[in-house]
């Protein structure tokens, strides 16, 4: 289970997050929502320990991810597994190296044990045959794919998606949430997905939060999620130009 409790903070002298509380439970997905400045990546660096709150804490099953110290610190940080918007594969890496990476650096697994569970998390991702091509051969979809299997080649509890769609067309922006949505299935982890393409995201998550100003202002399910009579919810879900969500100032 993730828990963010009254998660305050400030980058360069601007408030962006002002007493953030959500709690995800163990094995949902959700998704975050928000205008460009709302908080959004701030979020998601504090909740994933690439920032420190100024006030307030993020649990990850139970243990303060700013708190923990020792092993007991390195084992959140493996129970987390970050799809970054931009894929981060390392360019002189193959596919199959990018994947075996972090396998080598945290575990003491052999190399014939390696090899089974990179091709095992390639297979879950339909990229079997292009364990040896470099991120640089790789189509945009093809990256989001091995950026997903390396995202999960830890078998984290807790999967964190930013904009997993970003810079792909309609069919291949399809088919990554589709493939999501099997994973999560599959493998029962908790996700954040971090996107502006609500309508399809809708489609696999269970809950949807909104970030406003710093705040969740709304947590709910899809369906409930989109008869919301808040007036900014409702601004958002209508794509409004104008209204209470004009005055958002908030860096992020």
């Amino acid at each position: 289970m993730i828990r963010v409790e009254n998660v305050h903070k400030t980058l360069a002298d601007a408030p962006v997050l002002r007493g953030v509380d959500l709690a995800i439970e163990t094995g949902t997905m959700i998704c975050l929502l928000g205008l460009s400045g709302a908080g959004k990546t701030v979020f998601l660096k504090n909740v994933t320990g690439l920032m420190t709150p100024d006030h307030g804490r993020v649990l990850i099953d139970g243990l303060d991810i700013h708190r923990t110290r020792g092993r007991e610190h390195t084992r959140v940080l493996d129970s987390l597994g970050v799809l970054f918007q931009g894929g981060a594969l390392f360019d002189s890496m193959t596919v199959y190296d990018n994947l075996a990476f972090p396998l080598r650096e945290k575990t003491r697994m052999a190399e014939s044990e390696i090899r089974e569970r990179v091709l095992d998390h390639l297979g879950m991702v339909d990229m079997i045959g292009a364990e040896r091509r470099y991120p640089a051969e790789l189509s945009g979809g093809m990256k989001k794919r091995a950026a997903l299997a390396r995202a999960l080649i830890l078998d984290p509890g807790n999967v964190f998606f930013d904009e997993p769609t970003t810079g792909l067309d309609p069919l291949t922006a399809n088919s990554i949430l589709r493939l999501i949505h099997t994973l999560h299935g599959r493998l029962k982890f908790s996700g954040v997905v971090v996107t502006h393409d609500a309508e399809k995201v809708f489609q696999i998550v269970q809950k949807v939060a909104m970030l406003h100003k710093g705040k969740i202002i709304a947590y709910d399910t899809p369906e409930t999620f989109m008869k919301s009579e808040h007036v900014r919810v409702r601004e958002y879900i209508r794509g409004a130009s104008s209204g209470p969500l004009e005055d958002l100032t908030d860096g992020a």
